[in-house]
């Protein structure tokens, strides 16, 4: 295969740590095989959200129990390819507002390896499969640099 070519493989969104993950996360969902026949890319559709879908989304606006459901689905996915790259196990915590504002952690021992303030929940997605995984994996890289930064804590 010409380097080119394998460039291209490495940035198919199907080849992304983290999208694999996700998609694990969303196929255990799945207790009674509605999702079998969709394919994996598809089940991840509802995070994209392209320009002019979010222009159609109002501002201000509660998130329903789906998109919060999205969220944690997410934030999950992250946890577990943590998990995967270091061997510690990662616990999501996330306390929300029912206007869409609050803060997500994922911690492993007695360190918080990941930290994010929501706010907009009801908007949350990307505008592409490359931009999710791109995000994914900025989470994940952060979480992995902060347990190799203090592996006493986090294995604590």
């Amino acid at each position: 295969m010409s380097e080119a070519a394998a460039v291209e493989a490495a940035s198919k969104p199907e080849d992304s740590i983290f999208l694999k993950e996700l998609i694990k996360v969303w196929r255990a969902q799945d207790t009674h095989g509605t999702w079998e026949k969709k394919t994996d890319l598809s089940l991840l559709d509802p995070y994209i959200v392209t320009k002019e879908q979010r222009k159609e989304i109002p501002i201000i606006g509660d998130p329903d129990p789906e998109m919060l459901w999205r969220l944690e689905l997410f934030y999950n996915a992250v946890g577990l390819a943590i998990e995967r790259r270091t061997g510690c196990m990662v616990q999501p915590m996330m306390k929300m507002s029912h206007e869409g504002f609050g803060r997500m952690i994922l911690t492993t021992g007695r360190l918080i390896v990941v930290n994010k303030q929501l706010r907009d929940v009801h908007r949350f997605g990307f505008e592409s499969f490359e931009k999710l995984a791109s995000e994914g994996e900025k989470f994940v890289d952060a979480g992995v640099e902060m347990i190799e930064k203090f592996p006493e804590v986090a294995k604590f």
